[in-house]
């Protein structure tokens, strides 16, 4: 069987503890670090409600990121297509800069279609140090289609996009998400309230 070169590139390497432990940086920022993963169709309201957590996190005293599917691929996946096989890669990178991030104290807020749960289980194990939320954001595929505010649902439709999620790729509903917003039939405001309430109340700001 053949080694993944990711695998093998680690067999002589040696990792290094750090001075600094969860609970210093605990004290420091005022809450615990997490991965919070957004998931769901594109168009289906992933992008707008991790940006719009962002905001009202910061806002209220929190250290959180936003990790998000067309910026990560401008830079860090650049390299990747849209091949099964490139989709796996490009959420086993994010899940580990993520889990990166919440080890460093803050919260890593994710958006990415990531359509397949195995690869959504990766990321879980990779953030198993701190704590991962998997949130289905649920829009069906007509709600998502009628919005298409990047045209790709239409292009799919074409034939000019291929292996596109929903169209003629799969996506995998996740089994057991800690959190379902359905953004197919509640307003952009109600969903983000909900998303808000459930990180506050999972991961209190004490000062």
């Amino acid at each position: 069987m053949t080694t993944a070169p990711h695998l093998t590139a680690t067999q002589n390497l040696t990792a290094v503890a750090h001075q600094v432990g969860a609970r210093d940086r605990h004290a420091r920022y005022g809450h615990a670090g997490a991965v919070i993963w957004l998931t769901g169709l594109s168009a289906a309201g992933k992008s707008t409600l991790a940006m719009g957590l962002e905001a009202a996190l910061l806002e209220r005293g929190y250290a959180c990121y936003t990790l998000d599917g067309d910026n990560i691929r401008h830079g860090l996946n650049a390299n990747l297509g849209f091949s099964q096989a490139d989709r796996t890669e490009n959420i086993r990178r994010v899940g580990e800069v993520a889990a990166l991030f919440a080890d460093a104290g803050l919260i890593c807020i994710t958006s990415f279609i990531s359509p397949y749960r195995a690869d959504r289980a990766q990321a879980r194990a990779a953030a198993q140090r701190t704590g991962f939320h998997e949130i289905y954001i649920a829009a069906d595929l007509a709600a998502c289609e009628a919005r298409d505010p990047k045209g790709l649902y239409r292009k799919a439709r074409a034939g000019e996009l291929k292996e596109f999620t929903g169209i003629d790729a799969p996506y995998e509903v996740p089994d057991a998400p800690e959190l379902i917003l359905t953004t197919g039939r509640e307003t952009v405001q109600a969903s983000l309230t909900g998303l808000l309430n459930y990180v506050t109340d999972r991961l209190p700001l004490r000062r």
